[in-house]
């Protein structure tokens, strides 16, 4: 098990972290994640998962509307990366805060862990599970 914390102020780091092994890229998928959010890339946040994983379409409205009414910054420090050259189980204690971009709104931090299935398919990963999906929502 190896232990990476990511700060993503600057997101050019994750091309040097995608080697040639599933950690690396596993990595790599994270870090890219993180960034997205932070930059208010829904797309670019999106195009890891699974069209058809299970709460697919309220993940991408929870992320579509946190990012349309928030500024978002986010870490991501990976608890535990387990599996194969095929799947994936990732453990990460993901942290964010939500500011709204309302004159009175709410602002709002949050650490979970969240626990993600990967699964690589045609030489990319792609996650297939992400719990809680909760995490994602926006502010009440």
């Amino acid at each position: 098990m190896h232990r990476r914390h990511f700060l993503f102020a600057a997101a050019g780091f994750a091309p040097i972290l995608a080697a040639s092994n599933p950690d690396a890229e596993v990595y790599a998928i994270f870090s890219a994640l993180a960034s997205s959010l932070s930059e208010g890339n829904a797309a670019a946040f999106m195009k890891f998962f699974d069209k058809q994983m299970e709460g697919y379409a309220t993940l991408r409205n929870n992320i579509g509307a946190l990012m349309a009414q928030d500024v978002i910054s986010t870490s991501v420090d990976v608890q535990d990366n387990q599996g194969d050259e095929q799947h994936r189980t990732v453990e990460v204690s993901w942290y964010i805060n939500i500011i709204s971009q309302q004159p009175l709104g709410p602002s709002v931090r949050r650490q979970e862990k969240v626990i993600c299935g990967l699964e690589r398919r045609k030489r990319k990963w792609i996650i297939t599970s992400l719990k809680p999906l909760s995490f994602f929502a926006p502010p009440r």
